[in-house]
């Protein structure tokens, strides 16, 4: 894909969808879960929903989000990276429904691997090993594995119903905004995005620039001249945000799991009855509450996401539960918060993505990637211009989530059988097809030697330490950023005083200022460094 630069395209998607009936535009955005509106786009959501066309690729979704959460090493944003180009031929709202059951079934299947094999096959199920691979090692890996899929399952619906009810809302403050705003708004995503990246915050910002940077190369919007392309025609719309997905995430994922050694016990003979008990349940249901409720409201948060949430749903849990002394050795509490966590946070990282078109984590810069390739403009304008892309997407997360709970407890028995699967023979058919989609998006060799050249430079990474999710997020957001800024100094005739004396302006890039300057102190700083360590 090449990044598209004049967004006013969206507008011609709009013969792909009905527009829903409302009395205004303002009018529409103000309503609650009282309002008949709300209610109406409800229906609307579901009825786009059920379309059989998107129950499959919501099926698809889901069960690939499954897979690749039980097969460690390949992560929901590789796939993602990998599938963008099979959405090329999708319509907008297939597309985005296939891409979200992906991200969140994965965070379903990671916990798979983490309770049987204490291998997370997602990052976010990091947390979920330390006890639920100690019950599973004492012949408790049913109850774990239900309560890992009942928790995802109310933790999904839960953060679910925020999306519907907190978008709209916001959606009607992010039209007030203006360029210096949707500037400085950018920029406190981004420092929310370095400060909470794992590893160095040095080499975070380092990676953000790096990817503010990757993003001026191209043609100029206003000037129409090439720059930092070197003569190079195939630059001239700036480096592919496709290959360059694939190859940081991709390649180096591959790569860094092949350097992965040593034997596996998979605990495919002690699954025991997967129902919980009566105390089981008794235990676990405070815990699913107070994760579904941390992890919603952390998975909003610029640079929050589902890892963090897990992490500290976890840490929340052990201090405040009492059974506190039994985490570590097999406590039901640290499978059912984390999980519960990281799902909610999944699926309210859309709100931000969808509102205000700014991504929270990589996943939602990579789902603004797929918005591109449609021609779409992501804003809050989506809300207004094609509410059946908001309201199905929001409908099909329900539904994902029922088809989660099918999939994850009554086959669990196929999804044991994938552990076995020698990985040297499932990573070059990966790499075939990532080379096969990527040359499939343009029919150009170049993209396949962009995909290359940056899977070098992901590894390089990985050596290095340096997380790659802060580059993503200031690629996409920085050709955004350039815009904004030229706009707002336009229409303030070269003031830049504009971004400091509006309010909102203000209060955003005081925030992300604070943000840095507290995380910057070294006391702070070096407890940061040693949360990370211990993750």
């Amino acid at each position: 894909m090449r990044r598209e630069r004049d967004f006013q395209s969206s507008a011609l998607q709009a013969g792909k969808v009905t527009a829903i009936p409302a009395p205004s535009q303002a009018a529409g955005l103000k309503e609650n879960a009282l309002d008949p509106q709300f209610l109406h786009n409800l229906a609307l959501g579901f009825g786009i929903a059920f379309q059989w066309w998107n129950l499959f690729y919501c099926l698809i979704g889901v069960l690939l989000g499954t897979l690749i959460g039980v097969l460690p090493g390949i992560g929901s944003v590789a796939a993602i990276a990998m599938l963008l180009p099979v959405t090329f031929g999708l319509s907008p709202i297939t597309a985005m429904i296939m891409l979200a059951g992906i991200y969140y079934g994965a965070q379903y299947g990671g916990s798979t691997t983490s309770i049987l094999v204490n291998i997370p096959g997602e990052a976010t199920s990091v947390a979920t090993c330390l006890d639920g691979y100690q019950m599973a090692r004492q012949g408790r890996a049913g109850p774990a594995l239900a309560a890992a899929a009942i928790g995802s399952f109310f933790a999904g619906c839960v953060a679910t119903v925020a999306v519907a009810m907190f978008a709209p809302p916001l959606a009607e403050v992010a039209l007030k905004f203006g360029p210096s705003e949707y500037f400085s708004l950018m920029v406190f995503g981004l420092a929310g995005a370095t400060v909470l990246a794992h590893g160095s915050l040095l080499k975070a910002i380092a990676m953000v620039l790096l990817g503010l940077l990757l993003g001026t190369i191209g043609t100029d919007a206003n000037s129409g001249v090439q720059r930092f392309s070197y003569g190079i025609m195939e630059l001239a719309d700036g480096i592919g945000f496709i290959g360059l997905a694939m190859g940081l995430f991709g390649i180096a994922e591959i790569v860094s799991s092949l350097e992965l050694k040593g034997s596996r016990e998979v605990f495919t003979s002690k699954i025991g009855r997967l129902m919980p008990s009566r105390e089981d349940f008794l235990r676990m249901w405070k815990p699913i509450l107070r994760g579904t409720a941390f992890g919603t409201g952390l998975g909003i948060l610029p640079g929050g996401g589902a890892m963090l949430a897990s992490f500290g749903a976890y840490a929340l849990e052990k201090k405040v539960s009492r059974y506190g002394h039994e985490f570590g050795k097999g406590a039901i509490e640290g499978v059912a918060a984390p999980e519960s966590a990281n799902n909610a946070a999944a699926q309210a990282s859309f709100i931000p993505m969808l509102t205000l078109g700014i991504p929270s984590n990589v996943v939602m810069a990579l789902m603004i990637g797929a918005l591109m390739i449609q021609g779409i403009a992501p804003g809050p304008q989506v809300m207004n211009e094609m509410p059946n892309l908001f309201w199905g997407l929001i409908a099909s997360m329900w539904i994902g989530n029922l088809m989660l709970i099918v999939l994850n407890l009554p086959m669990i028995g196929m999804w044991i059988k994938l552990l076995t699967v020698p990985y040297r023979f499932l990573y070059p058919s990966i790499l075939v097809f990532m080379a096969i989609g990527i040359y499939s998006m343009s029919n150009s060799p170049f993209d396949v030697l962009i995909m290359a050249i940056f899977g070098i430079i992901g590894v390089i990474f990985v050596k290095l330490e340096c997380e790659p999710a802060p580059l993503i997020l200031g690629l996409v957001l920085g050709p955004m950023m350039e815009e904004n800024l030229r706009r707002a100094l336009m229409i303030s005739q070269g003031d830049p005083t504009v971004l400091f004396t509006k309010p909102i302006s203000a209060a955003f890039l005081i925030a992300a200022l604070i943000l840095l300057g507290i995380v910057l102190a070294p006391a702070i700083r070096r407890k940061r460094e040693e949360v990370f360590v211990e993750d």
